[in-house]
């Protein structure tokens, strides 16, 4: 059975930004609001989930960019899914970040920034047409850090970010030995590894290879082990034949002696 997930804790804060979202057209002041990053949002999904548990995926319903976070959960995959709108900056992209948390919110990531208010600053002129207001402090100098300025003027600690285990090749090593060592088969080593695709896909290209290698080799050494292996084993609890692939699901086999010495009786 897949591990229960802690939804909880994708619902706590994780550090956040301000920036302005607009500014007044009837005096000089602009409305900062508070927003998270999508790297911050990954990194929460790999913390309370497992980088190899979740998963993005991207299509365009009606015209309109959609952005989906799938969690793989004890059904199945479930899926949730938002638009976005894009960001004055690279409009693209930012369209694709801003959908990508968006869908995060579904999965209660982030909703604690709709509990934090407006914050208003005072800007250096009106909104007018064709004009680029800025935000200014008390002495009417530029500000060019918001979220500083504004963390410092109400005493704001934002949450440190969260410690995510790092995915490295010893891990993989680790897993794939287990299935050398329990015998299990190929098919199964196969089966796994594609779980953790998610995973093998952050490590660089230098890891790539150093997993691709201990695998394939891994591989060969159970391919040659199961084919100097009998097929068949005389089972002392049923006093028959049976296959030996069956053994590895009966309780007793690492202490079955006919199993481990391998010795065909057939």
């Amino acid at each position: 059975m897949i591990p229960e997930i802690d939804f909880a804790k994708l619902r706590e804060e994780i550090p956040y930004k301000w920036r302005v979202q607009s500014f007044s057209k009837f005096k000089p002041s602009a409305s900062c609001v508070a927003y998270v990053d999508a790297r911050d949002v990954m990194d929460l999904l790999d913390l309370a989930v497992g980088p190899d548990r979740w998963q993005d995926d991207y299509k365009v319903v009606d015209g309109s960019l959609m952005a989906g976070i799938g969690i793989k959960c004890d059904n199945g995959w479930v899926w949730k899914w938002d638009t976005g709108v894009e960001s004055q900056v690279e409009k693209e992209k930012g369209q694709v970040s801003d959908a990508f948390k968006r869908a995060a919110v579904h999965w209660g990531i982030g909703r604690f920034l709709y509990r934090l208010s407006i914050v208003n600053l005072p800007a250096n002129e009106k909104k007018e047409n064709g004009n680029y207001p800025y935000p200014v402090d008390g002495s009417g100098k530029r500000i060019w850090d918001v979220t500083k300025h504004i963390n410092d003027m109400h005493g704001i600690k934002t949450p440190a970010r969260p410690d995510v285990p790092k995915i490295s090749v010893a891990m993989f090593e680790k897993g794939i030995d287990f299935f050398a060592e329990k015998q299990k088969t190929i098919a199964d080593l196969d089966k796994w590894f594609a779980e953790k695709k998610p995973s093998y896909n952050i490590l660089s290209d230098t890891g790539k290879a150093k997993v691709d290698g201990f695998l394939k080799d891994t591989k060969a050494d159970m391919k040659e082990a199961n084919e100097s292996k009998p097929t068949t084993v005389l089972c002392p609890q049923f006093a028959s034949l049976v296959p030996r692939i069956d053994c590895q699901e009966c309780e007793l086999v690492k202490t079955c002696e006919a199993y481990n010495k391998g010795a065909d009786n057939g």
